[in-house]
């Protein structure tokens, strides 16, 4: 039987694939995919606060993603209880003492690190760019004050921990950009779906990121700002193999 990962084994992973102190990291991680880990998902979290120490900040999405219509997921929220659907790592970080999470039905983000309570606290504002996830009374999804767009315009560093672009969940961010724009043009334009999987190979072309492992895991890490913006180039002036039928 393979030897148990620990967090000092993948705290150092974690550095030797770029992660540094200071970093803010948004963090979308298959648990099962890392193998044997010692004492389970929380050792996890805790080689991430290792990597990014105590000026850090990590960031998970702790998205209630079922039933998948609208309505079905506000009806159960709960912003202290409803689990999260994004997987094994996602609930159990949220369910640790010293995590914060944002209000908001569908696309919560759970942080923890610093200033971790501030950096989730507004996302109710109704600022920024619409969706189709936005319901009152909870804020705009993608917002100006939402975490993933904080994140973004921090340039902080998306962690792909074992997952592959279907995870990608910032390329709703710029499936939003992307909108808006056509909205400009049209108002009647309809929201342009993206394929994940297609703009996310388009990225592992030319993109500037870090591969590597984290225990059994194959991982990227990238800067969100270079990610959105090179993606959203494409999309503007190549829509036709990323856009879903019908879009």
């Amino acid at each position: 039987m393979p030897a148990s990962h620990t967090r000092e084994t993948l705290a150092q992973d974690l550095g030797t694939l770029g992660v540094e102190p200071a970093d803010i990291l948004f963090v979308h991680a298959s648990f099962k995919s890392l193998g044997p880990v010692e004492a389970g998902a929380e050792t996890v979290v805790r080689a991430l606060e290792d990597a990014v120490g105590p000026e850090g900040l990590i960031l998970m999405p702790s998205f209630n993603l079922v039933p998948p219509d609208r309505d079905g997921r506000a009806a159960r929220w709960n912003i202290e209880t409803t689990a999260s659907t994004t997987g094994w790592i996602t609930e159990c970080f949220r369910r640790m003492p010293g995590t914060y999470r944002s209000d908001h039905y569908s696309h919560s983000v759970a942080a923890r690190g610093k200033g971790a309570e501030q950096w989730v606290a507004d996302h109710l504002s109704r600022e920024g760019c619409k969706s189709p996830w936005d319901l009152e009374p909870w804020g705009k999804t993608y917002g100006t004050h939402s975490p993933m767009y904080r994140a973004y315009r921090a340039n902080a560093k998306i962690l792909m921990l074992g997952v592959d672009y279907e995870s990608s969940t910032y390329i709703h961010l710029v499936e939003v950009l992307y909108w808006h724009k056509l909205l400009d043009r049209n108002p009647k334009a309809t929201y342009p779906g993206i394929k994940r999987p297609a703009l996310g190979a388009f990225w592992d072309r030319v993109g500037t990121l870090s591969r590597g492992r984290i225990g059994d895991a194959d991982c990227r890490l990238f800067r969100v700002r270079d990610y959105v913006h090179t993606l959203l180039d494409e999309v503007e002036t190549n829509p036709g193999p990323y856009l879903r039928q019908g879009k």
